[in-house]
């Protein structure tokens, strides 16, 4: 069927064609099929959506990845990409080879495989999860999509927590450290997939995260370290398509997460990495034996790409710090740096910190080069080398204007904190969009509390979010708080 092309934007950066439903029915074309476009001596292939508006019969639209299709094109049906077939076994429990997992990872990285058919491809994992073979198989495929960043230096330090746990904002704080202590570090992290604020969120607040991998080069020899987005450059950059697909479906299954971990480390040149696995009620991994498990994995997987990985298993079931929300935790990061701040952010950025240079075989003091100020001058480098502005205090980060605070309603001991239902109100009053939307946590388990006390502070930028949290807020019990005598039953 010929055709005349025009562009057409639908916000989508997904390789759509958009057909009248009228050309769509004589050429036999249902939503989400495939077309072939030929046009100036090229093939290029689009995925099929039908509309009565958008264009006019004897016109097809064609979204940005096509938007070099121009003039009259001979329009066909197509059939579906190979790695459709392999998504539909892993949907029936079947595990995938090498190949088909290849097939897959390179399809979502051309964009061959619909929304649909991505969300399927996540849901099959998720439902019937991996097999350590296909991780490793997995991991590798996604690597080798994708730039790679090296280093001349042959130890190259990284840190990745897998998250879960609130106000887990460590990361700037080790890189600090670590970068003081003059390895090299240039971390590349996540924006939310699950949480309130990814690490790229929090430190946005900051300065810039997106740059090119000269840029990324030039900041590290500057300062030792970096702090950037991954998914600003193209490192591994089909994970970014599987957390697109993740985001909306709160899901991060364990043999996905691994790849997407490793498969990060291994495009960023890291040499020498630690895991933060968290575990507990309420976090992604909620038993120390599957954390254990998940350790021996990611070793395993870590062993296979020639990366050296440990793992820190660390209990997860309290938040770490006061803020959940990018403005609220980027506040807890800066003033743990500049001596202050919550104890439970800075004894866990320490001991992580410890550990990894203890990895990399050089002998220097987390403690010491914290306490020293050398973290927080080296902080305010790196902001500076990304574009920020070095001299900001923590006491010029603030929340949102709207807020509500929740307080105890009997006299009693806090028992728990649930970190999955602080995140789901933090979330809910805008965070991370929201930059300064989140909440703040006025106390602990085995906290002591009055009736009447502040449990913690809800903050968002509308009193339309603010009014969707406090509705959440009335349905949830975050911060659990029983009597004495109850406390006493509930730790037997």
């Amino acid at each position: 069927m010929q055709l005349e092309a025009t562009t057409v934007d639908i916000g989508t950066t997904r390789p759509l064609v958009l057909l009248n439903t009228v050309d769509a029915a004589e050429l036999g074309a249902h939503p989400i099929d495939r077309v072939r476009i030929q046009h100036a001596g090229e093939t290029t292939t689009g995925i099929v959506k039908r509309t009565d508006e958008l264009v006019p019969p004897g016109t097809v639209g064609v979204t940005e990845p096509l938007h070099h299709v121009r003039g009259t094109v001979d329009v066909t049906l197509a059939g579906a990409p190979h790695s459709v077939r392999y998504v539909r076994k892993k949907l029936d429990d079947i595990e995938l080879e090498a190949d088909e997992l290849e097939a897959i990872v390179r399809d979502i990285h051309e964009s061959r495989l619909s929304d649909v058919e991505l969300s399927a491809y996540v849901s099959a994992v998720y439902a019937n999860g991996l097999s350590l073979e296909e991780t490793k198989h997995l991991t590798e495929a996604m690597t080798d999509v994708g730039e790679q960043l090296q280093w001349e230096t042959p130890v190259v330090a990284d840190k990745h927590s897998i998250g879960g746990v609130a106000g887990n904002c460590v990361t700037p704080i080790i890189v600090s450290i670590v970068a003081a202590a003059g390895l090299t570090m240039p971390k590349t992290s996540s924006r939310a997939v699950t949480s309130p604020a990814g690490t790229a969120d929090v430190v946005e607040v900051f300065c810039d995260v997106e740059f090119t991998i000269a840029e990324i080069e030039s900041i590290v020899e500057e300062t030792n370290g970096c702090l950037v987005w991954g998914g600003g450059v193209d490192l591994s950059p089909v994970d970014d398509e599987i957390i697109r697909a993740e985001n909306p479906l709160s899901i991060d299954p364990p043999g996905q997460l691994i790849a997407s971990v490793l498969s990060k480390k291994r495009s960023a040149g890291s040499t020498h990495v630690v895991i933060d696995i968290p575990y507990g009620e309420g976090v992604k991994v909620e038993s120390l034996v599957a954390a254990r498990e998940l350790a021996d994995d990611v070793k395993r997987v870590g062993d296979h790409l020639e990366v050296d990985v440990t793992c820190a298993i660390t209990h997860g079931t309290d938040p770490i710090g006061r803020g959940v929300g990018p403005v609220l935790e980027a506040r807890d990061v800066l003033e743990v740096l500049e001596g202050d701040g919550p104890e439970s952010l800075r004894l866990k950025s320490v001991r992580l910190a410890e550990m990894l240079l203890t990895h990399c075989g050089v002998d220097a003091s987390a403690t010491e080069i914290l306490e020293s100020g050398r973290a927080l001058e080296r902080f305010r480098r790196i902001v500076a080398a990304q574009g920020g502005e070095p001299d900001i205090e923590s006491t010029d980060l603030e929340p949102g204007a709207e807020s509500t605070t929740v307080r105890a309603e009997r006299t009693g001991i806090a028992t728990r904190i649930d970190n999955r239902q602080l995140c789901e109100l933090a979330r809910r009053a805008g965070a991370p969009l929201d930059s300064r939307a989140g909440l703040v946590i006025h106390r602990t388990v085995t906290d002591a509390v009055e009736s009447g006390d502040r449990l913690y502070t809800i903050y968002a930028e509308t009193p339309t979010k603010l009014a969707e949290a406090e509705r959440l807020a009335d349905r949830l019990e975050p911060v659990r708080v029983r009597s004495k005598a109850d406390a006493l039953v509930e730790r037997r």
